[in-house]
């Protein structure tokens, strides 16, 4: 759609509403899905106006349809009802705006959502956001709770009076949204993105009363999916819808079967922390009073042994036999020195019998030479030589004769 145009000589607004049209005009039919969020058949007249909107994004078109091809499906269609719908663009030039011309309208069955669902669960399974590593642990005690929930619901009062009765010191961050319908998507993605942005909510509830199928296709919707993926707070879902499970339960870090488990899972009891407290201080308390017990009783058998109750009885015992091995030891040493004293006796008396002193008592003499040698035999002399002779009572000298 090329057109000459400058700020001197612009197109005038219905030249280009005009180019638009043909452009339009040349696109062929195409089958579009949405829910269906306005819905105006007057009385008498043959089209039939609606609008149609994109569930997970704030994208609506307006659609417009002869009655018999609406009357059709009236039966089954109306309000919230999501559609498909084989449609041609139309560009309406009095006023400029895009709408759909539509040929067939057909419902979206339970069955064919279902189908769908299943698809986009395994899609998100292969990415692993259903993994079970990347479930968050919930805090013990929260000081802070993020609660998205419909206005005024029943699931708001179960959350908010089951929570408070098990801690009633528990505060919450409410977030009111639509639940159900073309705007749950979008708002209930926003509140859960606000809460996760606030640093004092410690985990986020999001919670609604149950449903039918298609009541609770935004909680199965891709868009919230990632955003509860990408929360680093831990998410709890309690949609309260036993038999079909929403994706949100999957990807969520905690799933509860209603919104009353979910007060009950996300808060502890007081009563029955109390109750733990008591009997764990009954525990210990037993654990201790065992323990001393246990170590009385060794004290005592320690006390009542003879060496505690009597100190000085192994010593006394000890200086009995120290007394014995010193009277021992004196014994032997007079012994050893006795059996010495008769020995050396006996020896004095063999050397002095064998000594030289006793043979010249008996009268006999040494002669020695001047030199100081004895005399052992007569050729070692000679005639006229000196000797000295040694006797017991001295000495003299003698003259060799002959």
């Amino acid at each position: 759609m090329a057109a000459n145009s400058t700020p001197e000589s612009p197109l005038p607004v219905g030249e280009v509403s005009r180019l638009i049209g043909g452009w339009i005009d040349r696109l062929g039919a195409v089958w579009v899905e949405g829910q269906i969020t306005q819905l105006s058949r007057r009385p008498g007249a043959g089209v039939v106006f609606l609008t149609l909107r994109d569930p997970s994004y704030d994208i609506s078109v307006s659609v417009t349809c002869y009655r018999q091809v609406f009357d059709a499906v009236a039966d089954v269609v109306g309000e919230g009802a999501r559609v498909v719908v084989h449609a041609k663009p139309e560009w309406y030039a009095p006023r400029g705006q895009l709408s759909l011309r539509a040929a067939e309208i057909k419902p979206v069955g339970v069955g064919e959502l279902l189908a769908r669902l299943e698809q986009l669960k395994k899609a998100l399974a292969r990415e692993g956001l259903f993994a079970a590593e990347r479930k968050r642990p919930l805090p013990f005690l929260p000081q802070l709770i993020g609660l998205v929930c419909g206005r005024a619901s029943a699931a708001e009062r179960d959350v908010l009076e089951n929570a408070r009765h098990r801690w009633p010191a528990v505060r919450f961050e409410v977030r009111n949204v639509p639940v159900q319908g073309v705007h749950a998507v979008p708002q209930v993605v926003q509140a859960v993105k606000e809460l996760d942005a606030l640093d004092d909510v410690d985990v986020i509830v999001v919670a609604r009363g149950g449903g039918s199928v298609e009541d609770l296709l935004p909680f199965s919707d891709e868009q919230l999916v990632r955003a509860v993926a990408a929360c680093r707070t831990p998410v709890v879902s309690a949609i309260g819808h036993e038999p079909d499970s929403p994706l949100l339960d999957l990807v969520a870090d905690l799933r509860a079967s209603t919104p009353t488990d979910a007060a009950k899972k996300v808060v502890p009891d007081v009563g029955e922390e109390y109750e733990r407290v008591r009997l764990l201080r009954d525990r210990a308390r037993r654990c201790v009073a065992a323990f001393v017990d246990r170590e009385e009783r060794g004290l005592a058998h320690a006390l009542a042994r003879p060496s505690i109750q009597d100190p000085h009885r192994v010593i006394e015992e000890r200086a009995e036999q120290v007394t014995a091995l010193l009277e021992r030891g004196r014994r032997s040493l007079r012994h050893h020195l006795d059996r010495a004293d008769s020995e050396l006796t006996h020896t004095h008396a063999r050397v002095v019998a064998l000594s030289p002193a006793a043979t010249l008592k008996r009268g006999y003499a040494v002669l020695q030479r001047a030199d100081g040698h004895a005399v052992r035999d007569p050729g070692e002399v000679q005639p006229g030589e000196t000797l000295r002779a040694r006797v017991s009572e001295g000495d003299f000298s003698v003259r060799v004769d002959a």
